[in-house]
This record gives structure tokens, sequence and C-alpha cells, in this order.
């Protein structure tokens, strides 16, 4: 007899734990938040500044509170910008070896002094994307 046809089902619900999402609790979507971040700016009201340093996020934003000190971003913004650095300058070496006739010691200062500039470029908006999907799933100790 299959379960449509009025048999129970033999296990009862799992209970809810710390872990679990609450369904009373309001949406963060991802894609505002990340354009809010990108800009600096607090993910969840857009006003108070995202970083107080350089890399460090401010303790809580200055506009409505929400808390930044409980990220867990680690390494992986750096993972992330040593990914999109590959996937930027090994084409563009390959591409500009080809297409021109660039000495090799000019070479030598020009891609390292590219891929330092790009970096410091792209770690501080990595960091933000990284924190703000936290904070929009709810991950860690984002409630």
């Amino acid at each position: 007899m299959a379960l449509s046809e009025g048999m129970a089902d033999p296990l009862p619900p799992d209970p809810p734990t710390p872990d679990s999402p609450a369904t009373d609790l309001p949406e963060r979507p991802f894609g505002p938040a990340l354009a809010r971040a990108l800009r600096g700016r607090c993910p969840a009201c857009g006003e108070g500044a995202m970083f107080a340093k350089f890399l460090k996020p401010t303790p809580a934003c200055t506009h409505c509170g929400q808390r930044w000190d409980k990220h867990q971003a680690d390494d992986f913004p750096s993972y992330i910008v040593i990914l999109l650095l590959g996937h930027i300058l090994v084409p563009l070496m390959i591409e500009v070896n080809s297409a021109l006739a660039i000495p090799l010691g000019i070479q030598a200062f020009l891609w390292p002094t590219l891929a330092l500039l790009l970096a410091a470029a792209l770690i501080q908006p990595a960091k933000a994307a990284v924190i703000t999907f936290q904070w929009s799933r709810r991950m860690h100790d984002f409630r």
C-alpha cells in the first residue's frame, strides 16, 4: 500500500537544528547585497562602510548595526584572486607574445607588476563577495 493511499509516514519529521533555516526570517537576496558590497558598502543596508581598513571589515555597520566580525572568509578570497589572475594573465600573455615582440627583460617587469596591481585591485571585492555570500545564506554566525 502506498503512502498516498492513507498509510501514515513511519518516520516523524526531524526536529529543527540550530543550522536549519528558519522560515520567519527575512530573505537576504545575494545579488543586490553583492552589488552593495562590491561598492564597499554594507550588504545589508547599503549605507555603512563594509571595510574599516583595506581588508579588515568593520566590526558592525554604523547605519544598521549588522555585525561583520562573524565572517569566516579565511583564505578563500585569495584563492578566488589567484584563479582570476590565472584566467586573465595567461591568455593575455599568450596573445601579447604572439602579436608583439616584447623583449624578455621588459616582460620580466611587466607581467609581475600587472599581477600585483590586479591582485591588489581584486582582493577586497573578492573578500566582500565571500562575506556577503556567507551573510546572505546565514552561514556561520550570521543569523
